[in-house]
């Protein structure tokens, strides 16, 4: 599904390169976790995953990203919105009406999902979101984690075949976490799924976890091999986790 190729970029000429020599493979279906320290690069490599880099970021450029065959630097933004559904970081960056069933709307219709189907779509995803009750909502009315909730229910509602979430999750408590990423293993099927965290708990069960450090990937495998294998990620994962989710490979042997 995706293909990165020493992949490599500074926002400026003359900049240091916020990620470098990145190489990945991500096939269909998979649950892959972004996880490393602030400034390693994360943001970014989303960047070139749904194709904002390079039709919005320009930048210096070197490499290939290719998703589901479209050379994202070749096809236009739109042809990889309609794989990738994104939740930035920045939520309310996206955020292009001003209430929360529009919002929804505007999307679908911008894809052209059919009419038919609209309603269905984004009662379903507000549902799964839990938050129905703000349909009617004006968007600057809501909390940072229904904002969140919304942002990832505009995403669900396209059924894209690609599921990006950057640090989606910052603003929701660990129950409302772990209740919401149930929900969207049910809602996302068979299609990819890849997560930025900061919290390791949140991609605790990936089928792999990439680790980056100073915009260079430093570890790739499972939560147990990435604590025998990776001194980066062994050393956030201590200062996050409890022994039982650190003990978690000895437990899954």
């Amino acid at each position: 599904m995706i293909k990165i190729r020493d992949f490599t970029f500074r926002y400026r000429e003359g900049d240091r390169p916020v990620v470098s020599g990145i190489d990945l493979d991500i096939p269909d279906g998979a649950f892959v976790g972004i996880t490393g320290a602030a400034g390693s690069g994360k943001s970014t490599l989303t960047y070139a995953l749904n194709g904002i880099i390079p039709h919005c970021y320009p930048g210096d450029f070197y490499g290939s990203v290719v998703v589901d065959g479209l050379d994202t630097c070749e096809v236009a933004l739109t042809d990889v919105s309609r794989l990738v559904g994104s939740v930035c970081q920045d939520v309310d960056s996206q955020f292009v009406t001003s209430v929360v069933e529009d919002e929804i709307l505007y999307g679908l219709e911008n894809f052209g999902v059919p009419r038919g189907q609209i309603e269905d779509r984004v009662a379903q995803a507000l549902a799964d979101m839990g938050i129905s009750e703000v349909r009617d909502r004006v968007i600057s009315s809501l909390s940072g984690g229904q904002k969140q909730r919304l942002s990832i229910a505009r995403a669900i509602a396209k059924h894209p075949q690609i599921y990006l979430f950057d640090d989606s999750f910052s603003a929701l408590d660990y129950k409302t976490d772990v209740a919401l990423r149930r929900a969207l293993k049910a809602e996302t099927g068979s299609a990819t799924v890849i997560i930025v965290a900061q919290r390791i708990s949140t991609v605790l069960h990936a089928n792999q976890i990439i680790v980056l450090d100073e915009g260079r990937i430093v570890g790739k495998g499972t939560h147990a091999q990435l604590m025998e294998s990776c001194p980066e990620y062994r050393e956030i994962a201590r200062s996050q986790l409890s022994q039982k989710e650190l003990n978690l490979q000895k437990e899954d042997a």
